[in-house]
């Protein structure tokens, strides 16, 4: 940034990544967009929902909703279980992607069961704000099972829980089990995640219940002893 020939700069991340599930270190990176000028803009994707006081994200978290130079984008897809995105920041900011966006300009709008669905899960969020951290605590719980397991995990900042296996062939078939036992994982293989980083990503909710997390160790268990990592082999 300090060396930069350009007039303009645009800092860039998420704020929950999105294979390891580590937090960004927002205020650093925000310290540093201002110092050199530059705007931040923070995705929100696995943050908004999960994150922070009553779920509203880590910018929220972090003191940095509302700054003037901090833009934030969030998907309707995933805690709030709808269809499509949003972007926030200062009214300059929108007023210029409604002017110019041209992937904005030239889409389809929004379909408004997708934006009635999105608010009705913000209402549910606001009713009942232990959400969020009902599902950090199931996602720390899936942890402690990865790691009991005798699997390389990390201790989750939001909901995503990775498992990392090392070679495609060994978390595909991972993959397969979890199936096996009724569970959908994400499989992430190069180039979405460096070679010999292949992994799961599993996903926690706050609904999971005590026969969810029964049948996830059982997958985990036999996901360990297919790899060669079981603690109990």
């Amino acid at each position: 940034l300090a060396g930069r020939e350009e007039a303009d700069a645009v800092v860039v991340t998420d704020a929950v990544f999105s294979v390891d599930g580590d937090l960004a270190p927002l205020n650093a990176l925000h310290a540093a967009a201002r110092t050199h000028g530059a705007l931040l803009v923070v995705d929100e994707a696995h943050a908004l929902g999960v994150v922070g006081e009553h779920g509203r994200g880590a910018a929220h978290a972090a003191g940095l909703a509302g700054e003037p130079d901090v833009v934030l984008t969030l998907t309707l897809s995933k805690s709030l279980a709808s269809q499509g995105g949003a972007v926030l920041g200062a009214p300059e900011v929108i007023e210029t992607l409604v002017d110019t966006g041209r992937s904005f300009i030239f889409d389809t709008g929004l379909n408004p069961p997708a934006a009635g669905a999105a608010l009705a899960a913000l209402d549910v969020l606001e009713s009942d704000p232990d959400l969020p951290a009902r599902a950090r605590d199931r996602a720390l719980r899936i942890a402690n099972l990865a790691a009991g397991s005798g699997l390389e995990t990390a201790e989750p900042a939001a909901a995503v829980v990775p498992v990392f296996l090392g070679e495609p062939h060994a978390a595909l078939r991972a993959a397969e089990i979890c199936a096996e036992h009724g569970l959908r994982v994400g499989c992430f293989r190069p180039p979405s995640v460096p070679k010999g980083r292949a992994c799961l990503r599993l996903t926690a909710r706050a609904t999971l219940d005590e026969s969810d997390l029964t049948r996830l160790r059982t997958a985990l268990a036999e996901v360990a002893s297919s790899t060669g990592r079981s603690l109990h082999a």
